[in-house]
């Protein structure tokens, strides 16, 4: 695996599945937390965060998440987190990175719409300039908030418009949200142009990804390993090219799923389903995108021509434009040629 590692750690690629905040790194979160020290629960010792980010379930994670956002408090902290994931994903060699916000989070807490959207686009722009990373954005409706945070987050969208914003997205537990209120809001966002990606069928079964089909025209599905339990679900997604952006590191830490042993990437590749490798909230699931696809090497049986496929998946499964996919993926074969 060491020859392996070497060559992912030098492997371009693309992300597809992480998340703003949960992206924070250690240090980050750290300096943040002294910041607001008296107001806040997170450890302000680096050391002491991985304890913190130990999770019982899902809600519980969804509770630690929480409290990690409420530490973002203006927009010079929304500008240094943008421009410091780009550097983490800089050192992975990942060229481009679909990365999802929740403005709603930072704009009930305070933060005008306007200075949020305009804290990321400026660090976008420096992320490109400086760190090779092209980065863009989902907008992501927090579903625990409700309609209220639907509404917020859909008018951000389509009356700011950032210009790296590329896909509309659900997120937050998926137990007691219902996918189908929302589906006015995923049709206005798709008739604006934007790309429908939320979150489904990872901490419930496959009704909540038939749900994201069936009324989110969902594009992509964020996690979606509950599908594997589902033959006729496989199925129509191996069909239609419906992308699953599968995150196991992830899926174990909140415990979705009981194991990495027991994870159902396998199956889903089995059946035919287009998967694609990413790392959700890595600092929070103490992983990485590189690990990421150790994994999946490991749980797939994958040499490095496999491994570069995988890349190429992500490529092809993002909202970049052909000719920038083209560039992408030659670049992935010169780096498997040069091997």
């Amino acid at each position: 695996m060491a020859d392996l590692n070497t060559f992912i750690a030098g492997l371009p690629k693309a992300e597809l599945h992480v998340h703003h905040v949960g992206s924070a790194s250690p240090q980050t979160v750290a300096q943040l937390a002294a910041r607001h020290a008296g107001s806040t629960q997170v450890p302000a010792d680096p050391e002491l965060l991985a304890e913190y980010f130990t999770f019982t379930d899902f809600r519980h994670f969804i509770d630690v998440y929480l409290s990690v956002v409420d530490l973002i408090r203006d927009a010079e902290d929304i500008w240094t987190l943008t421009y410091d994931i780009a550097g983490d994903l800089a050192r992975q060699n990942v060229r481009y990175a679909e990365l999802t916000l929740t403005p709603y989070s930072s704009i009930v807490r305070g933060i005008p719409a306007e200075a949020f959207c305009e804290a990321v686009e400026d660090a976008r722009r420096r992320a490109a300039a400086d760190l090779g990373v092209q980065l863009a954005w989902c907008f992501d409706i927090p579903g625990e908030a409700g309609i209220p945070a639907a509404d917020v987050t859909l008018e951000t969208a389509l009356k700011i418009r950032p210009d790296g914003l590329v896909s509309f997205g659900l997120g937050g537990p998926e137990i007691g949200v219902p996918r189908p209120q929302f589906a006015e809001h995923f049709d206005a966002a798709r008739a604006a142009g934007l790309r429908s990606v939320p979150h489904a069928g990872e901490s419930t079964g496959p009704e909540t990804i038939w749900d994201a089909l069936d009324h989110l025209g969902a594009e992509r599905i964020g996690h979606g390993i509950a599908a594997a339990q589902d033959e006729r679900l496989m199925a129509r997604l191996r069909e239609e090219g419906i992308v699953l952006e599968v995150c196991p590191t992830s899926n174990v830490c909140t415990r979705s799923v009981p194991s990495l042993a027991e994870h159902p990437l396998p199956i889903l590749v089995a059946n035919g389903v287009p998967v694609t490798i990413n790392s959700d909230d890595p600092p929070m699931f103490s992983t990485t995108l590189n690990n990421e696809y150790a994994v999946a090497a490991d749980l797939l049986g994958l040499d490095e021509s496999g491994l570069a496929e995988l890349s190429k998946a992500a490529v092809r499964a993002s909202f970049l434009d052909e000719p920038a996919k083209r560039v992408l993926v030659d670049e992935i074969d010169t780096y498997l040629a040069s091997r």
